[in-house]
């Protein structure tokens, strides 16, 4: 599965802006490489994202420029997704293997592991959406339709949905009239998900 960047924004946490600046210098190219349009990023991407993201609240980007740059001369290859970055107050910490290798040059103690990257955090900019739920009845499983949000229990993606209540035509309590799995607590949850994407209501409207 793959994200287009508004996706991409709300479910790493990361602004349309910083998302462009990341990748003109960078920081975390996506992964999907071509030249078609639109962007589009990984589920690896969009949790490497959340790293940086999290990252951001208390290390300067020029800190977490270098941690990511330490990296391949530890032998450290694989996609960035594949490690922790742990802030560890003074330093960031490369956690790899159940050992951690301090790349600031300051020792310090593991404050963070994926679970934390993982769920909801703060930023200056506001909450980062938890991964794995980014709303109640919302789930995100990179086993299920490659990571894409479903409603919960089912794999009816959030965006069918939220399509489908978009001009009011369809109300929350009849969309299990075409999807009977889908309570309508979901289909509002949906709804509003999809209204937290950049410029959702534009692309709906020119689709």
């Amino acid at each position: 599965m793959v994200f287009p960047v508004a996706e991409t924004s709300v479910l790493s946490g990361a602004s349309v802006s910083q998302l462009h600046n990341w990748r003109r210098t960078g920081l975390l190219v996506p992964e999907i490489q071509g030249h078609e349009r639109p962007l589009l990023y990984s589920f690896r991407d969009v949790v490497a994202l959340r790293t940086v993201v999290k990252l951001r609240r208390n290390k300067s980007l020029q800190k977490i420029r270098r941690a990511y740059a330490t990296l391949p001369s530890l032998d450290l290859t694989e996609h960035p997704s594949s490690y922790e970055l742990v802030d560890t107050g003074p330093s960031i910490v490369v956690v790899y293997a159940g050992s951690g290798v301090d790349v600031l040059s300051h020792p310090g103690q593991s404050l963070a592991n994926l679970g934390d990257i993982m769920a909801a955090f703060e930023t200056s900019r506001g909450r980062v959406v938890d991964l794995r739920r980014p709303r109640q009845h919302l789930e995100v499983r990179e086993q299920k339709l490659g990571g894409w949000p479903t409603i919960e229990g089912t794999r009816v993606p959030f965006d069918v949905v939220a399509n489908l209540l978009a001009d009011g035509s369809v109300q929350s309590a009849d969309v299990s009239l075409y999807y009977p799995s889908v309570t309508p607590e979901a289909a509002l949850d949906a709804l509003d998900f999809a209204r937290s994407l950049p410029n959702w209501s534009d692309e709906l409207q020119s689709a």
